[in-house]
C-alpha cells in the first residue's frame, strides 16, 4: 500500500515549481491532493497531470493573503474529500533586495504571503488535522548565507515561519499533529530563468553545493515531503530539513 493512501492534502502554490512537485509526489503515494493558488490555469495543469497518472486532485483559486479565501479554501477541501490530513504551505511572494531598496509595501507582502498566511492556514486546518495530521512549511537557507546582502527581508520572513512552525510543533504534538520545515534548493521556473540569465554566477553557485546540482522539484523535494508527512516519520516534529545538497551550514 502507498504511504499516504486515504490521506487528503492541501498544497498552496501548487501550480508550478516546488508546490507542483510536492503535489505530484503526495498524489503518487495515494493522497487526494488539493492545489491552491491565484492562477487557475496552472493549477488545472497540475491537477490534469495528477489525474493522468491515476491520482485524484482538486484545483482551488486562493489568495493566501486573504483570510476569507483561506477559510473558504479549507472548507472546500473538507467538503470535497471528507477531511484534511496534510498541509503544505509553499506559496510566498519573495521580498528580495538590499535593506535600502526593499520598500515597506514589498516587505509587508512578504510577511502577509509568508508567515501570516502560514499561520492562518495552520489555524484554519487545525481542527481537521487533529489526531494524525502533518504540516510542512517552507523556509530558506537565505537565513544562514555566508553573505546575507540582498536577502535580509526574505530571510526575516522565512525565519518567522520557522519560529511559528516550532511553536506549533510544541503546542500541537499532544493533539497528534506534527509540524516540520524544509529549506530547499529546487530547479523551479524562477531559478531556471536565473541560471539561464547568469550562467557564470550559476556555475559558481553549483560548485558551492557538495552534490553539485540543484534539487528536482518532484523527485528530490516532493519525495522528501511525502516521507515527512507519512507514518514513516511519525516521531519527527519541530525540525528544519535542509534540502539543499549540503550547501548551507545550519549549525
Amino acid at each position: 500500500m502507498s504511504m499516504l493512501q486515504g490521506k487528503v492534502a492541501l498544497v498552496t502554490g501548487g501550480g508550478q515549481g516546488v508546490g507542483q512537485g510536492i503535489a505530484y509526489s503526495l498524489a503518487a503515494e495515494g493522497a487526494k491532493v488539493a492545489v491552491a493558488g491565484r492562477t487557475r490555469a496552472t493549477l488545472e495543469e497540475t491537477c490534469a497531470e495528477i489525474r493522468r497518472r491515476g491520482g485524484t486532485a482538486l484545483a482551488l483559486e486562493c489568495d493566501v493573503m486573504c483570510p476569507a479565501d483561506i477559510d473558504r479554501c479549507v472548507a472546500q477541501v473538507v467538503e470535497a474529500f471528507g477531511g484534511l490530513n496534510i498541509l503544505v504551505n509553499n506559496a510566498h511572494i519573495v521580498p528580495l533586495g538590499s535593506i535600502l531598496e526593499v520598500t515597506d509595501e514589498a516587505f509587508m507582502k512578504g510577511i502577509d504571503s509568508g508567515p501570516m498566511a502560514t499561520l492562518r492556514l495552520m489555524r484554519a486546518c487545525y481542527p481537521h488535522l487533529k489526531g494524525d495530521g502533518a504540516v510542512v512549511n517552507l523556509a530558506s537557507s537565505a537565513a544562514v548565507r555566508w553573505d546575507a546582502s540582498g536577502y535580509g527581508h526574505y530571510a526575516a520572513t522565512k525565519e518567522a515561519i520557522r519560529s511559528l512552525s516550532r511553536g506549533a510543533a510544541c503546542e500541537w504534538g499532544v493533539d497528534g499533529i506534527r509540524v516540520n520545515v524544509i529549506a530547499p534548493h529546487a530547479l523551479s521556473p524562477g531559478l531556471r530563468g536565473w541560471i539561464e540569465a547568469n550562467p557564470v554566477e550559476a556555475e559558481a553557485f553549483f560548485s558551492s553545493i557538495p552534490l553539485r546540482r540543484v534539487g528536482d522539484c518532484e523527485h528530490d523535494i516532493g519525495r522528501t515531503v511525502a516521507f515527512l508527512v507519512s507514518d514513516n516519520a511519525r516521531y519527527l516534529t519541530g525540525a528544519t530539513i535542509p534540502l539543499d545538497g549540503g550547501q548551507a551550514y545550519w549549525g
